[in-house]
């Protein structure tokens, strides 16, 4: 038997790595598939971070969409952004690392260093003083942006923020909780791909529910794109990342000094509505908060809802220039 160890060492070896191979080239093949049946839709600018994915459409003031963790602009293209460019600019980006847009594995994936990406895009896409929609961690991202970059934004509409520093264990994306780039890198080109195609349950239930996920979501609003090695990666840092300015964001909304409000779903199961919304205005009452019958995919899930909830925070902060200080009035 002992003679033999080194034979069955190298069997068994010889075995996983052709395992391994298995996995990375199916989750290949995965992402071209995918990337074919959801080609980019818009157009490439250059920012620090590399080339940025965009859409740009409409006439009028400007507003601009950012997606959230794991997502793309396709979750604000089931509705949102077709009815608003009747009447504004509306520029959707894929989030540096998200989507088609490139981020390298060194840059920060902080919530403020995503902000000021964000800021860069704004440049460089020339908006004038735009509306910024943040559905989920890009709520986040237009909180970091409007308070560091005031003089960028006339305001802020926000579907289902991330608002405070989490409470939340946030399960559902537990396979995202890596630490090691390098192991992050490995679950991406093996298991990560196959699991999420495999599990779809907690998305349905979790993410979506207790909504359903529309029938247009896979391509139309880009879930798919989701289900690739790079995207994954990308997804575990936002992830890890996300909470790390937070908690002392969260305590400088005093200083805002542009109109913020939010819109929540009751039902939604992935950030507590009470602690992102309720508590939220209870603490800065110059946010107003809106509550709609619905989960966490509210753009996705609810377009209508959320245009007519970004049309009337467009008509009250029409007319708003950059101010010093939080503005005092209240919006319901």
């Amino acid at each position: 038997m002992i003679d033999h160890l080194p034979n069955l060492i190298l069997l068994l070896l010889t075995l996983y790595v052709l395992m391994t191979l298995g996995y990375v080239a199916y989750s290949y093949r995965k992402a071209k598939k995918f990337e074919q049946l959801v080609p980019p839709r818009g157009a490439f600018t250059q920012i620090s971070t590399g080339r940025l994915h965009y859409l740009d459409c409409g006439d009028g003031p400007a507003i601009l969409l950012i997606h959230g963790l794991s997502g793309n602009l396709g979750h604000f293209d089931c509705g949102v952004i077709d009815d608003l460019a009747r009447d504004f600019r509306v520029v959707a980006i894929d989030r540096p690392g998200s989507g088609y847009s490139e981020r390298p594995d060194d840059s920060p994936a902080n919530v403020r260093a995503q902000a000021r990406l964000v800021a860069e895009a704004i440049d460089r896409l020339e908006l004038d003083n735009p509306l910024v929609v943040g559905h989920s961690l890009g709520g986040a991202i237009a909180l970091a942006l409007a308070l560091e970059f005031p003089e960028k934004v006339r305001g802020l509409a926000l579907l289902s923020p991330m608002a405070m520093g989490l409470k939340e264990q946030l399960a559902i994306f537990s396979e995202m909780d890596i630490k090691s780039d390098v192991y992050r890198r490995i679950k991406a080109w093996t298991t990560a791909v196959p699991h999420m195609l495999r599990h779809p349950e907690p998305v349905r239930q979790q993410v979506f529910g207790p909504d359903a996920i529309p029938g247009n979501f896979a391509l139309r609003g880009g879930g798919i794109l989701a289900i690739r090695p790079g995207a994954f990666f990308n997804a575990s840092r936002d992830f890890r990342a996300m909470n790390d300015d937070m908690p002392a964001l969260s305590r400088e909304y005093a200083r805002l000094a542009v109109p913020v409000r939010v819109l929540y779903g009751r039902d939604d199961r992935v950030l507590d509505p009470e602690y992102h919304g309720e508590l939220l205005v209870r603490r800065y009452p110059q946010i107003g908060l809106k509550m709609v019958d619905g989960g966490h995919m509210l753009p996705v899930t609810h377009p209508q809802a959320c245009v007519s909830f970004i049309r009337t925070a467009a008509e009250a902060m029409k007319d708003r220039k950059f101010i010093s200080r939080a503005s005092p009035e209240v919006y319901r």
